[in-house]
């Protein structure tokens, strides 16, 4: 068992949005967090634009690939963050869940996909600075 904080991000193809979210948390984080991604339906692979959007901040998602939502991964977060998924997650009492509304960076160029990741970015330190103050 871990002390730290568990944060689960939740998109419906684990290819873009909540796979900034979790690269972009872990990266800030520096292991004081744990912090997982998945989809409830993933795609084949991460969205193209993402993976570029992130290597301009240094965040290789090469080797990353989209995972598919379970039960025992909502189970084990302290937060559960969706962004658009609706209501394919599942809800357990003493979970925090929020529902962080993006645009959605399927089928965008890079330069619709800057502004997510850096709104993703801030609402990701914000979270951090809650869970785990310097």
């Amino acid at each position: 068992m871990s002390d730290l904080p568990e944060v689960l991000f939740v998109c419906v193809h684990n290819a873009g949005r909540s796979q900034m979210a979790a690269a972009l948390l872990h990266h800030h984080a520096q292991g004081r967090v744990t912090v997982r991604s998945a989809g409830s339906a993933p795609a084949d692979t991460i969205n193209p634009a993402v993976v570029e959007a992130m290597a301009e901040l240094g965040l290789d998602l090469s080797r990353e690939f989209p995972k598919p939502l379970t039960t025992a991964a909502v189970q084990a977060a302290d937060v559960v963050i969706t962004m658009g998924c609706g209501d394919a997650c599942p809800v357990f009492p003493g979970k925090r869940y929020l529902d962080w509304r993006l645009d959605d960076p399927a089928g965008q160029g890079l330069d619709a996909v800057r502004p997510i990741r850096d709104e993703i970015d801030r609402r990701v330190t914000a979270l951090l600075a809650e869970l785990a103050p310097a």
